[in-house]
């Protein structure tokens, strides 16, 4: 079998650390099973010419990593990726801060990466790129005669062409995607935005087996929604709800039903919508008062760029707010924490939590739906309240679906879910359980990696029909 090579932005090293990030915990299985490397930038910055790639070998996986210098740092990923990409890609034309030297800095760490990946390949090696850190990236290998084959996958949304052509030089960027054999999205809708793109603005054309020719090469549009470690994350539940940690936190509610949410500090995620949501709750449904606490564990990210600090400080006051409203000396309404938790405090957590709030305003995929689900206690589940924008949407369909911009009802919905009888909460568990079991980890790899490869895919994913009760 071909040597896979994983090519990310950063590098999950495996430390034994804190919780990692989702693109991480999509990433790391499939390395393990089949073995190869995975490549890419090694968190350190420098004002001196990086040296050479560092590899670091743990078990059959060799993790290669290069340093960055700070200029292009900076305008590869607090700039052009992170002030641009993000935001437009998140539907947030608003927040899109553009420069022709950011632009220049993204395309020149995407010719470094690739400058370093050429001592590196060998010529049957598959190569799987991810995410929006890196979409020129297969068009700089093709440039150097690498003739292998590579794949794209997106982690994020895909917006409509009309947002994509709001990209500056997006004539210049997203056609590069077409150096890629296969390109994975999240959702069919994500998968008919790119198509859409490439016959209106690219004019290329559809070929017989659905993909599209782009002078000679055919690009495979395909959906691959992501999943968890569906079966091993319920075992893992099982266990860390005894751990010290968990029963510290529950012995600390006082008998109290607990709801949950866990997001990066992040706009998309619709943290002050949600915290609003949680208000509106409070103050439509009094008798809950005193009987729920509602936990949001909510680590900082990209602290350099000031939408973040924007957004940080925008949740801190408005869950002071909330707590100076509605708290009393025996009971605090919301605990807000800006600390990593690691995937088995998290774990027990979620199975503890009678009510998991997970409301982005836009989200390509959320793993932490998925994860909630599979941390569940079958016989006493709790109740998934999902964003309609997230993409778990399209496969967690007997969650308490919800608009996010809508704090009234968001707020009826967690009464609802607090409120809901144990056979409704068992049948909707189950649904969801079903669909996460036959679209785990596993298959969302090996799905992606059959199509790279050209070798028959595993089963597809089979939808159980809806239930029968409202979202």
């Amino acid at each position: 079998m071909p040597r896979l090579v994983v090519v990310s932005n950063r590098v999950g090293i495996p430390d034994g650390g804190t919780r990692a990030g989702g693109l991480e915990v999509a990433i790391r299985p499939a390395l393990k099973r089949r073995g190869g490397v995975w490549f890419g930038w090694s968190g350190k910055i420098t004002d001196e010419e990086p040296g050479k790639a560092r590899t670091t070998l743990v078990e059959n996986v060799s993790y290669v990593t290069v340093d960055m210098l700070r200029d292009d740092h900076e305008e590869f990923y607090n700039g052009f990726a992170n002030r641009v990409l993000w935001p437009i890609l998140h539907y947030r034309l608003d927040l899109a801060e553009f420069s022709r030297r950011d632009l220049g800095g993204y395309f020149r760490v995407n010719e470094y990466f690739a400058r370093n990946l050429e001592n590196l390949l060998r010529p049957d090696d598959v190569v799987w790129v991810h995410d929006y850190h890196l979409i020129p990236l297969a068009r700089a290998l093709r440039d150097r005669g690498h003739k292998n084959k590579i794949g794209f996958f997106i982690h994020i949304p895909c917006p409509p062409p009309e947002i994509l052509t709001a990209l500056p030089n997006h004539e210049r960027l997203i056609p590069a995607l077409g150096a890629y054999d296969v390109i994975g999205l999240q959702t069919e809708t994500d998968a008919g935005n790119i198509c859409r793109y490439f016959e209106s603005e690219c004019h290329v054309r559809r070929v017989e087996d659905g993909a599209f020719d782009f002078d000679g090469r055919h690009v495979r549009v395909g959906v691959f929604p992501v999943g968890v470690e569906t079966e091993a994350l319920a075992r893992l539940a099982r266990r860390a709800i005894e751990t010290a940690f968990v029963r510290e936190v529950l012995d600390s509610l006082s008998g109290r039903a607990m709801i949950i949410g866990v997001d990066r500090l992040d706009y998309s995620k619709g943290i002050p919508e949600r915290l609003n949501a949680f208000e509106s709750f409070l103050t439509h449904f009094p008798d809950w008062r005193g009987k729920v606490t509602y936990l949001q564990i909510t680590p900082r990210s990209r602290t350099g760029i000031p939408e973040y600090a924007d957004i940080g400080r925008v949740v801190g006051e408005t869950a002071g707010r909330i707590n100076g409203k509605f708290g009393e000396a025996s009971w605090t309404p919301l605990r807000y924490i800006n600390k990593a938790h690691s995937r088995t405090a998290l774990a027990g957590l979620y199975r503890a939590a009678r009510v998991g709030l997970v409301t982005p305003l836009r989200d390509g995929m959320n793993l932490v739906a998925k994860e909630y689900v599979a941390a569940q206690n079958a016989d006493d589940p709790g109740v998934l309240i999902l964003s309609r924008f997230a993409g778990a949407a399209q496969e967690c369909v007997a969650a308490l679906l919800v608009n996010p911009y809508d704090p009234e009802a968001v707020g009826a919905a967690i009464n609802r879910a607090l409120g809901m009888p144990l056979a409704e909460r068992r049948e909707r568990h189950a649904h969801n359980f079903r669909v996460l079991v036959k679209n785990d980890l596993t298959h969302w790899a090996e799905r992606f990696l059959s199509a790279l490869e050209g070798r028959p895919a595993p089963a597809p994913v089979q939808y159980v029909p809806r239930v029968a009760s409202g979202h």
